[in-house]
């Protein structure tokens, strides 16, 4: 396993790192009165458009997955519809994923639904700009010893502690503590975001201790 590949990923993930803090500090020298959580929503925004972009220029400039064959402009238009549409049926899910774990069906639809753009971006789009809209490979890296480069163990750790991350989150709002970061979806998004965070910097590290074990095979 090359060193340079493992620079490169962890340069990329803390680019990544840098755009998530980024969106929680320089919007306030343009919008007055802007915080992550008093204006939580406008920030759920920012830092999912933010997210996004970052990760599709990282990946069409890095190339990890790149495939030896061309590719037609129809193939390629195809393909990124397929990927807008897989990215809005994964909203839907989370959406009603994060309803069925108890968030309000009725009220705070907004919230939950950028909430549930947000955890999309941190999970959802990643798989797309690494594998595209292939459920089978999906399926692949997520089973065990699926992986077959460090940019899919990467995937792996970084979607994981998304998740995880929004589901602790969640262990706070029911106590009766009247912080403002109990208010829904706050706790869940920052958690979302620290363990996406975490997994950005946990994955390469976790990469370079493990690099003698790794052997990965071409599927």
């Amino acid at each position: 396993m090359r060193e340079a590949e493992i620079r490169r990923l962890l340069a990329a993930n803390l680019l990544c790192v840098f755009s998530v803090i980024l969106t929680a500090v320089v919007p306030a020298f343009f919008w007055d009165g802007f915080t992550v959580l008093g204006t939580h929503l406008a920030w759920l925004c920012i830092c999912s458009v933010c997210v996004s972009t970052l990760n599709i220029i990282l990946h069409l400039v890095l190339k990890p997955n790149l495939s030896p064959k061309r590719s037609s402009f129809a193939y390629k238009i195809s393909r990124f519809l397929k990927c807008c549409i897989y990215f809005f049926m994964s909203c839907i899910l989370f959406h009603a994923i994060i309803v069925l774990y108890g968030a309000p069906l009725i009220e705070s639809v907004t919230e939950t639904f950028l909430f549930a753009v947000l955890l999309s971006t941190f999970t959802t789009l990643q798989c797309l700009c690494m594998l595209g809209p292939n459920i089978q490979a999906w399926i692949r890296v997520f089973s065990k010893n699926g992986a077959t480069s460090i940019w899919e163990s990467s995937l792996q750790i970084t979607t994981m502690c998304s998740i995880l991350g929004a589901w602790f989150g969640a262990f706070p709002i029911p106590l009766d503590w009247d912080r403002p970061w109990q208010v829904w979806p706050i706790s869940c998004s920052l958690g979302a975001t620290f363990g996406y965070v975490a997994g950005l910097v946990i994955a390469p590290l976790w990469i370079h201790w493990n690099r003698k074990q790794l052997t990965y095979k071409s599927r």
